[in-house]
């Protein structure tokens, strides 16, 4: 009971400073990093990739780890230099979560593959949770760490929230965001997302076509099949951060 105070007080306490340093670790797309940005904040994106979202001056290219406890210097990909000389106020951390996902569950069961198959998939598994729990556990006091539904559900706890892009959707006709896709946060000392309307399920928004020529109606992600350029494209694609959401990260804990 008392941590549970302990952490509603923090909850309740946490009054955004003016200008904050933000971290956005494994966030290649900055649709997050903007949001903070467009609110005045000193944000910066990092990711192994180039950044997509066209300010590579906001964003470090390579390993976010030495940076996540913040009193580090770093170079962003305009060749410039930066220092922050205290932790982060905010890091929002999106570790990739294609060992972590419930979606391959199946690939961890020797009823299905064989055992080197299985073994080497937990391998890379534990690997992807020890990265989900070094931005759990940094050295910040306030923190979100994003994934979908799966495996750290109970390998570590339950999350604090969990979300879909059509919570911030203008309405039924906003494209970029009326989506169903279920959105796990992990929070340290930050309030819960608030909803922005009560707008119903959408349906689903892609049609497959069948060898047959007939189409079949498919969710958000099984609609990222369509995407061409392999799986790495659909991953990326998959991967990025609702502008809705982002907005709301940034409106709401900036």
């Amino acid at each position: 009971m008392n941590k549970l105070i302990s952490r509603q007080a923090a909850i309740d306490a946490y009054v955004p400073t003016k200008h904050m340093n933000v971290l956005v670790a494994c966030e290649e797309s900055q649709r997050v990093c903007l949001a903070f940005r467009e609110r005045g904040h000193r944000a910066y994106s990092c990711d192994i990739l180039d950044c997509s979202g066209g300010h590579p001056e906001w964003h470090i290219k390579g390993d976010v780890l030495p940076l996540i406890n913040g009193r580090c210097e770093f170079e962003t990909m305009d060749g410039l230099k930066h220092k922050i000389d205290s932790k982060w106020d905010l890091i929002i951390a999106h570790p990739p979560c294609t060992f972590l996902s419930n979606v391959a569950t199946r690939q961890y069961s020797l009823k299905c593959c064989p055992p080197e198959k299985v073994v080497a998939r937990w391998e890379e598994r534990a690997k992807a949770a020890v990265f989900f729990m070094r931005f759990a556990l940094a050295d910040c006091d306030h923190i979100a760490v994003e994934n979908p539904v799966g495996f750290m559900n109970s390998a570590y706890r339950k999350p604090d929230q969990i979300i879909h892009p059509y919570y911030f959707a203008e309405n039924e006709n906003d494209k970029e965001n009326y989506h169903e896709k279920r959105t796990c946060l992990w929070l340290k000392g930050l309030p819960l997302l608030k909803r922005k309307n009560d707008l119903p399920i959408p349906p689903p928004m892609y049609i497959l076509q069948g060898e047959k020529g007939k189409g079949k109606k498919i969710g958000w992600c099984e609609g990222m099949r369509n995407i061409k350029g392999g799986q790495d494209e659909r991953a990326k694609a998959r991967s990025k951060t609702f502008p809705g959401v982002a907005k709301a990260m940034a409106e709401q804990w900036g």
